[in-house]
């Protein structure tokens, strides 16, 4: 890592008297407008936000936590009693692009995601223009500087605000999924090397910046990605990425006392790795793509969290796999359709429940209980269940086929079973909690319908329909969002489903 830190640093200091000598050629303004309107029904309770289920919770030792502890609820229902949500999304970029001489570019992209109604500027009862409140919702999305050709090689250096994307963005993409397209974008450097079938990248970038509050409390994330594209029946990828998270945690009063008696709230810098493979490529009228992803390292952001009373798991550990894959075939015919089949898996335990001796212990101490982490991953897996995909701790089967209805309508129909890695082992009694009965594995199933209508060039309308058969596992509940650290269950297993209508003009 020290290498690569080094390595861009003299990038960027070599790159900092690049556009004193560069002279404007070429000026090019785009953007787009994307809009949507969408509803679910019974999913999400209201009110909302979520309650944290970290639990059990126990005072003194003693548990008191369970489906019958309001520490433990959940935002979600799935029953047909409470309110539905829905609500229009749209999001407008306007982006420059500057050409110079040297092979020196500079991008900058303007963004404004809103919900119709929230930005409304008067109150049609007095006609008071509420403009001064209605806040600035426009954002510098994207604002760097670019060389390429470096000293004669293939190298290109990127600094600035930029968006990151790297394979099938199964763990780092821009967010512009179909459903919350809010985007996303880093603050860092990007070196990159591409020559012949090999390309390597390596970055860093700050994702929060805590001085002076904390001189080593910020958090970054670095990688390294290397793609060797040995042909059209195979690409392979290899890939380290780290994200440093050095945010102090105390969470115990007269922290300095604890630590030096017992070594309690003695929290450590998160360290969370992630390495990982990819393949992919097309043979005849095959298609592949398959990723694994190993990830390691200190978990004491996410220990903290898994408290009795005082302090939570300071030697909390990632230890966790992530898996795709996915075999398609295409038919050579007019409408080019296409089948195909795939599997996901993402790692998760649940350490929650209590044996009788841990529920009589006053000084037992928790297990952490950590999934596998999705990063800023830009795939995503259902209208219910994987809206900020951060489903973990699941598995997934999906089965579908795409192909052209028209010359400009295509349609996708897929069917996905999903199911929990680890279920949680409810309490039957709530005071009695080391009295636990697992919940069911099974999910649900989600059938999906997608309509895609080119209208022209730059302008497409789209249209879909998603109804998720409710398992016993989401009514009975299992920690799969967040990354594994929220509940998902709720009253009832009634069926699901969300419609939405929408367009993307490009310009």
């Amino acid at each position: 890592m020290r290498k690569l830190l080094v390595l861009l640093a003299i990038a960027v200091l070599a790159t900092v008297a690049l556009p004193a000598f560069a002279e404007l050629q070429n000026v090019e303004i785009g953007g787009s407008i994307w809009i949507r309107g969408n509803y679910i029904s019974n999913t999400f309770t209201a009110p909302m936000p979520a309650q944290l289920r970290y639990g059990p919770l126990r005072v003194l030792g003693r548990p008191i936590g369970g489906p019958f502890n309001p520490v433990v609820a959940s935002i979600f229902d799935w029953d047909d009693r409470g309110g539905n949500l829905k609500f229009v999304e749209e999001r407008t970029i306007l982006n420059v692009k500057a050409d110079f001489t040297d092979n020196v570019k500079a991008v900058v992209a303007l963004d404004s995601y809103d919900v119709w109604g929230e930005d409304f500027r008067s109150n049609y009862l007095t006609g008071v223009d509420a403009r001064a409140n209605s806040g600035d919702d426009v954002e510098v999305y994207q604002a760097y500087v670019e060389a390429n050709e470096m000293f004669g090689y293939p190298v290109r250096l990127r600094v600035g605000r930029q968006e990151l994307a790297f394979g099938n963005q199964w763990l780092v993409g821009t967010r512009d999924f179909e459903f919350y397209f809010s985007g996303l974008s880093f603050d860092g450097v990007r070196l990159s090397y591409s020559a012949d079938k090999l390309t390597i990248d390596g970055w860093w970038s700050k994702l929060a910046e805590r001085s002076p509050i904390e001189e080593d409390g910020d958090v970054d994330f670095y990688g390294v990605y290397a793609t060797y594209a040995a042909c059209d029946a195979c690409s392979l990828d290899a890939y380290w990425m780290y994200v440093r998270d050095a945010r102090s945690v105390q969470d115990t009063p007269g922290n300095n006392f604890w630590e030096q008696l017992w070594g309690l709230d003695d929290y450590g810098v998160t360290n969370l790795h992630t390495v990982g493979l990819r393949a992919a490529g097309k043979v005849n009228a095959f298609d592949y793509n398959a990723e694994v992803a190993y990830q390691f390292g200190d978990a004491s952001q996410i220990g903290a969290t898994f408290k009795p009373f005082l302090y939570g798991v300071d030697d909390a550990d990632f230890d966790t796999w992530g898996a795709t894959a996915e075999v398609g075939y295409s038919f050579d015919c007019k409408c080019k359709p296409r089948v195909f089949l795939s599997g996901t898996y993402f790692g998760g335990e649940d350490n929650r429940d209590l044996s009788f001796w841990e529920w009589l212990n006053p000084f037992d101490r928790p297990e952490a209980s950590v999934s596998f982490n999705r990063l800023f991953s830009n795939v995503l897996y259902s209208g219910f269940m994987d809206l900020w995909n951060d489903t973990s701790n699941v598995y997934m089967l999906k089965a579908g086929a795409m192909g052209g209805v028209t010359e400009k309508l295509m349609a996708i129909v897929a069917v996905t079973y999903f199911g929990a890695v680890e279920p949680f082992d409810r309490p039957v009694v709530p005071i009695l909690t080391f009295w636990t009965e697992e919940n069911d594995s099974y999910l649900g199933t989600e059938a999906d319908l997608f309509l895609r209508y080119q209208y022209s060039e730059d302008l497409r309308f789209e249209a879909g329909w998603c109804h998720l058969f409710v398992g016993d596992g989401l009514e009975e509940g299992s920690f799969s969002r967040w990354n594994g650290l929220i509940f998902n269950g709720g009253s009832d297993d009634d069926d699901a489903d969300y419609f939405y209508i929408g367009s993307k003009l490009n310009f």
